[in-house]
């Protein structure tokens, strides 16, 4: 009589033995997909810190960058108006060149003649660049209220903003301008500033494409002037035609461009463009008017 119990007492044992097995696989399955996890987890923090890391040290040399520009300018008798310098530092290769802003034609302060010239050399009919010069100059220029047609002719246009009465802010908002296409916008951005301050151009430093903006001068005029202005940078101006001359500067400004090229020694590399304000009589001998740079997307050296 007592055998089938001591049978459903085995069975019974069996079958929770069984549970418990089971059990144990679920959790050892749970605990092996959680370490899988885990361990993406620590990956993807260690690559988000080396990351995180390359653009500390990337700021740091370009920051190290800036200062070696600024000691260069503020301990020679004659401050030069551009440059290029190298150094390493970190396990890193660093490549700067600076640029006088007077190398730029300046949105705030150029004469409507430096602005439809850059225009025309860029491509725009003479007719169309004329009007082009008339916008931007317009675009900067406060009207009175009861005179005010170039808000008026935006406000036609249904642009849904109005010019500003003020100086530019920035170079891209050129593109707000009513009328310019994108296109020239796009290619005038390399040859334009806010931060000149200077009618002139420094016509030492100017690229080819700004020293064609000056008024009357030709393409022999262009190719003369710059095959000679290096033999004798001090009458610079005077290789000049003299239509153009009044226009032209030998003189920088306080606003400078540097461009710094930083290579790792793992072979990725970064670049940034910032330009600095040198200031007189302050705690700092610059301050940063800009900063743009390609950290987020920085590119290996290596090639196939």
């Amino acid at each position: 009589m007592m055998t089938p119990r001591r049978s459903t007492f085995a069975a019974s044992r069996t079958s929770a033995d069984g549970f418990i097995v089971v059990v144990v696989l679920w959790l050892l399955g749970a605990l092996s997909t959680l370490a899988s996890i885990y361990s993406v987890y620590v990956v993807n923090t260690a690559t988000g810190f080396a990351g995180y890391d390359d653009q500390l040290r990337a700021d740091a040399l370009v920051s190290a960058a800036l200062e070696l520009t600024a000691y260069q300018q503020l301990t020679q008798q004659q401050r030069p108006t551009s440059g290029q310098f190298g150094f390493r530092l970190g396990q890193a290769e660093i490549a700067v060149t600076f640029r006088s802003e007077a190398a730029r034609i300046d949105l705030n302060a150029a004469p409507k003649q430096l602005l439809a010239g850059l225009f025309r050399a860029l491509g725009a009919q003479p007719d169309e660049a004329e009007i082009y010069g008339d916008r931007v100059v317009a675009w900067r220029s406060a009207q009175p209220n009861d005179q005010d047609s170039e808000a008026s002719a935006y406000r036609m246009a249904r642009l849904g903003y109005q010019p500003r009465g003020t100086k530019f802010p920035h170079s891209h908002e050129l593109a707000l301008v009513r009328d310019l296409p994108m296109s020239l916008v796009e290619r005038a951005l390399p040859f334009v500033t806010v931060y000149s301050g200077r009618p002139q151009i420094n016509v030492l430093d100017a690229t080819p494409e700004v020293i064609a903006a000056l008024p009357g001068i030709t393409r022999g005029d262009l190719n003369t002037f710059l095959a000679q202005r290096d033999l004798s940078p001090e009458n610079a101006k005077t290789l000049l035609p003299k239509e153009a001359q009044q226009y032209a500067t030998l003189d920088g400004s306080k606003a400078v461009r540097v461009k710094v090229r930083v290579v790792f020694a793992n072979g990725q590399r970064t670049s940034a463009e910032v330009v600095i304000l040198f200031v007189e009589n302050g705690e700092q001998p610059f301050a940063i008017l800009s900063w743009h740079d390609d950290q987020n997307a920085m590119i290996s050296d290596s090639r196939p």
